[in-house]
């Protein structure tokens, strides 16, 4: 089955083939775009737990980001039609301010999409008043920061102090990661909650929402 086909695509880092399969399951076997995304989401679901159990490793990982995000590219026209009336929960994910890294942001950005959430990533080195900005035009209500470098994680407390300012930090949760946090660190700089790897960062953008 075409569906099964697609899980097994991610699962097998496929990402040169994926864009082709997808466009056939849509347009000649008139498969929903979400019932593609479950089949998405469940290869995902098996290269996490590779990753958990080190069959898998940040190379793999990373490839089956890269092949989700060439599966949306295809799904994305579909998605915007259909989810016009659809409420998904908004997340501005980002760098700080003064780093440039952005692995770990796009990866979970692209498993939180192939999870059913409204992704907004601004990209890096993104100051407080952008993030600031972001909210109120957005309405996110989960804001995840990344920060590589030890020098930028301070900004973590900026854009905290900078969302009180503006009377929006009640309305949203933030979520940190970076290998110069723990999640001690993040709530002394006003995070809600970190996650040190991309992965749990799903499983804890979830457990924040229901709080």
């Amino acid at each position: 089955m075409i569906l099964e086909k697609i899980t097994n695509m991610v699962v097998e880092l496929e990402i040169d083939e994926i864009a082709r399969i997808i466009t056939l399951a849509l347009d000649e076997n008139n498969i929903s775009p979400f019932e593609i995304i479950k089949a998405l989401k469940n290869g995902m679901d098996e290269v996490g737990r590779r990753y958990e159990n080190m069959e898998y490793y940040l190379t793999e990982l990373m490839l089956a980001g890269e092949t989700i995000m060439a599966a949306f590219e295809v799904l994305k026209p579909r998605l915007v039609v259909i989810n016009e009336k659809k409420r998904k929960e908004k997340v501005i994910i980002c760098t700080v301010k003064g780093d440039h890294h952005d692995i770990g942001k796009n990866l979970l950005g692209t498993i939180l999409m192939s999870s059913g959430f409204d992704v907004i990533d601004l990209g890096v080195d993104v100051d407080a008043a952008t993030i600031v900005r972001e909210v109120k035009l957005t309405g996110a209500s989960i804001i995840a920061l990344s920060s590589l470098l030890s020098m930028t994680i301070k900004e973590i407390e900026v854009t905290h102090e900078a969302l009180i300012e503006a009377g929006l930090r009640k309305r949203v949760k933030i979520i940190v990661g970076g290998p110069s946090l723990n999640l001690e660190l993040a709530l002394r700089f006003g995070a809600d909650d970190y996650a040190n790897d991309v992965l749990s960062g799903v499983r804890h953008v979830k457990k924040l929402l229901k709080k």
